[in-house]
């Protein structure tokens, strides 16, 4: 079913629209909304005639896209608040670069030694197939490419990634990226898959979409199908805040799980949208339930015309206070600042230990309580030279042999008399002889 503002939307787009045309995300890419005039029309927004000249002035730089899906979800009556309003339509803002702020503050281009790949991390690679989204987002990390919005990378250059990748044998683990690399044609995207796939080193593919938020009726049972047949392929996407969490999102979230995709999340943390504990909280809780797991919280980069977006550090710590210990540990994201000039992401976490001496460290947890940790009496120091001939540590790191049965297996197996597991001091049962 379609709400209220949805068939709404609808019917002023095209004449007749129904349900099926609305869920068909080819639709909402034709009818994306990319003029001032289309938006208003859409809403019943009216913006005075300055803020229409400062958003056209805007536009002049950074172009406007919103898939009518994800312009359905506005609160119109309180649209200057709004999140979704806020992460989708252009902000005078945009134009106020400030002297730390660049075109490519994580120098993704620098760290480029083939078209398309950023190679930044030991094993990993970067893979840019595409420069086209459903939906440009105002605090997009790579503003400098929007403009080029529709560069979709011939097969003979991507084939250049391609070969980069089969040529350096380190690289395990390949991210395709944009742009949104699920704006790419099934097939097209299949011959991207199949072709990395065929890498014997490469052990997983990672896909960075945030269709499942901005246009999730692109997840169709076909797309699945297909990926299903490249695993491991990994998912992570990209909600801010819980009221992205729509039934169609949850509906292409359970088919993406469904099918044996493990989903991440990464949030970016964004003034006056999600920069609240409360807010936050409710986004992993409702990501979790979904069996997406909160995989990063970005502190917002150094992009031109982010700063409007930017908080102190110090919100993102606070945040972090409000999830850890209060929360399950899987529902915790990582905090972390992508450095400028390519350092890469660093984690930023409270500080939960204390002090520390030769013997002792001293530790804190979510409530404040301090405890001691007693380091061992003898612990020899060790110094590896990477003779690993010599070293006494057994190091066949192929999957060990299920052979012996220990723990739970233990009390499963029909030829071992165990019945119990008790671990050594336990205060149950201590209490329990003292009571006879």
């Amino acid at each position: 079913m379609l709400t209220v503002q949805q068939k709404n939307i609808a019917e002023k787009i095209e004449n007749n629209a129904n349900r099926r045309l609305w869920r068909d995300w080819k639709w909402q890419l034709k009818h994306s909304i990319q003029d001032i005039q289309t938006f208003e029309r859409l809403t019943g927004i009216q913006f005075t005639e300055m803020e229409r000249l400062e958003i056209q002035e805007t536009l002049a730089r950074f172009p406007l896209s919103i898939t009518p899906y994800y312009l359905s979800l506005i609160e119109t009556g309180d649209y200057k608040n709004d999140p979704i309003f806020k992460q989708s339509f252009p902000s005078v803002n945009e134009l106020s670069i400030q002297k730390c702020e660049t075109a490519d503050p994580l120098h993704e281009d620098h760290d480029s030694p083939a078209p398309g790949i950023t190679h930044r991390y030991p094993d990993r690679v970067l893979f840019h197939i595409s420069n086209v989204c459903s939906m440009y987002c105002r605090h997009c990390t790579r503003k400098r490419k929007v403009g080029d919005k529709d560069f979709i990378p011939d097969r003979e250059t991507l084939m250049q990634g391609v070969e980069y990748i089969r040529n350096t044998p380190q690289i395990r683990d390949v991210l395709l990226s944009g742009g949104d690399p699920l704006m790419l044609s099934d097939d097209y995207l299949e011959w991207i898959l199949k072709e990395i796939s065929s890498i014997a080193h490469v052990e997983v593919i990672r896909i960075g979409s945030r269709m499942p938020v901005v246009l999730p009726y692109r997840i169709t049972d076909k797309l699945v199908e297909m990926l299903k047949k490249y695993h491991p392929v990994w998912l992570n996407t990209h909600f801010n805040h819980p009221r992205e969490l729509t039934d169609s999102s949850r509906e292409a979230l359970k088919k993406l799980a469904d099918a044996g995709i493990p989903l991440g999340n990464q949030s970016v943390l964004l003034r006056d949208v999600n920069d609240c504990p409360r807010i936050m909280r409710s986004l992993v809780h409702k990501l979790v339930a979904n069996r997406v797991r909160p995989y990063y919280l970005y502190q917002c980069d150094l992009s031109e015309g982010l700063s409007h977006f930017r908080t102190p550090v110090g919100k993102g710590v606070e945040i972090l206070e409000s999830l850890i210990g209060h929360t399950s540990g899987f529902s915790v994201p990582t905090y972390v600042i992508d450095a400028p000039g390519g350092g890469g992401k660093i984690p930023i976490m409270p500080n939960y230990l204390i002090s520390w001496s030769a013997n002792k460290v001293v530790l804190r947890n979510y409530e404040g309580v301090i405890s001691v940790y007693h380091e061992p009496e003898a612990y020899p120091a060790t110094y590896c030279d990477r003779q690993c001939d010599d070293c006494h540590l057994q190091l066949k790191l192929d999957d060990a042999i299920e052979t012996q049965a220990i723990g739970i297996e233990q009390l499963l197996a029909d030829w071992d008399e165990v019945s119990s597991l008790i671990p050594a001091d336990n205060a149950r049962l201590e209490r329990r002889e003292e009571e006879e």
